[in-house]
């Protein structure tokens, strides 16, 4: 008993000796032990079998012609690879592993050989098909030849029909220019007849309105027989002359004119201005009421303005007092007479 108590009492002595009491050591120790094991935990097992394949897979990837040649044949190694790092990342055994990594690795094979043999047949199939385009070489140039010579033929003999086809259209050209120009002069005729017929009708007329031409255009002239002395009512002698300018008006409508009205000297000023307005007026009425639309007139007086006639003796005075229809100018006017 006393030997171990002495025992017992030298082990502080001991490890206090190293610098650390025994409590310390035993707690170093415990946490070197768990971080041997921490570090045992965090490092993935590795599978030469998986690896290998992995390994290869990615040899076959890098190669065009495999990955030319044998696209979809790759793709299953590539499924089939995946399927091998499923099952051991789910824990399964290392046989299973093994045997699902020697399938990815098989596949593997099968891509690198599919490219291979497919290489030899396409070298193959070109040594055919370099012979076929030179035999195809050598008879293309043989027609060639034959077709050359038919095209000369044929060209020689196009050229003839193409100067022959040319003179004939030249003629016809020539033909129809000549048609083209009887038919305007047709038309250039046909036309001045008309308007001749029309400059005929238009004059005719207005030698029934005792029309004459102005600087201002046609000018109509109704004397004061159509009123009442101091009057602006049309009498009924008016009728007849107020037919013949609505008739005017109808047979060319796009003729407008401006009705003017004006008085003799006697009166003011001031009453001659009204009654010219209301004789304008009047005569724009009754030509509007034989069916002459309104935005074709207009009507103004001057008074004793303008005079035509001096206003000295009966017979000037009588001139004096009239309305006048002015028709607006027209580019033909200049052919009437």
């Amino acid at each position: 008993m006393n030997k171990t108590s002495n025992t017992s009492k030298s082990s502080p002595k001991t490890s206090r000796q190293h610098g650390y009491p025994r409590q310390a050591v035993s707690l170093l120790v415990a946490i070197g032990a768990l971080g041997v094991l921490g570090a045992c935990s965090t490092v993935p097992e590795r599978n030469v079998a998986l690896d290998q394949a992995q390994s290869r897979y990615n040899t076959a990837q890098s190669q065009t012609q495999v990955a030319t040649l044998a696209p979809e044949e790759l793709k299953r190694a590539s499924e089939a690879l995946r399927v091998a790092e499923q099952a051991k990342a789910n824990g399964e055994s290392v046989a299973t592993v093994d045997h699902l990594a020697y399938l990815a690795s098989q596949r593997v094979g099968i891509a690198q050989d599919t490219a291979a043999s497919r290489s030899s047949e396409a070298v193959t199939a070109g040594a055919a098909a370099e012979r076929d385009r030179i035999r195809l070489a050598l008879r293309t140039q043989e027609a060639d030849a034959a077709q050359r010579q038919l095209a000369a033929s044929q060209q020689a003999n196009a050229s003839t029909n193409q100067q022959l086809a040319n003179s004939q259209m030249a003629a016809a050209s020539t033909a129809q220019q000549l048609a083209n120009a009887q038919q305007s002069n047709a038309v250039q005729q046909a036309q001045l007849e008309r308007r001749d017929a029309q400059l005929g009708e238009l004059q005719s007329q207005l030698r029934d309105l005792n029309a004459r031409k102005t600087d201002r255009g046609i000018v109509v002239t109704l004397g004061d027989v159509l009123f009442a002395t101091g009057q602006a009512t049309l009498q009924g002698d008016s009728v007849r002359t107020m037919g013949k300018l609505a008739e005017f008006f109808k047979r060319y409508p796009q003729r407008t004119a401006t009705i003017e009205g004006y008085t003799d000297s006697v009166g003011n000023d001031t009453s001659n201005q009204a009654l010219s307005e209301r004789r304008a007026q009047a005569v724009m009425a009754a030509l509007v009421g034989q069916g002459v639309p309104a935005n074709r007139l207009r009507s103004e007086g001057f008074g004793e303005a303008r005079p035509v006639g001096s206003n000295d003796s009966a017979d000037g005075r009588r001139t004096n007092r009239r309305v006048e229809v002015v028709f607006a100018a027209e580019a033909g006017d200049a052919m009437l007479k």
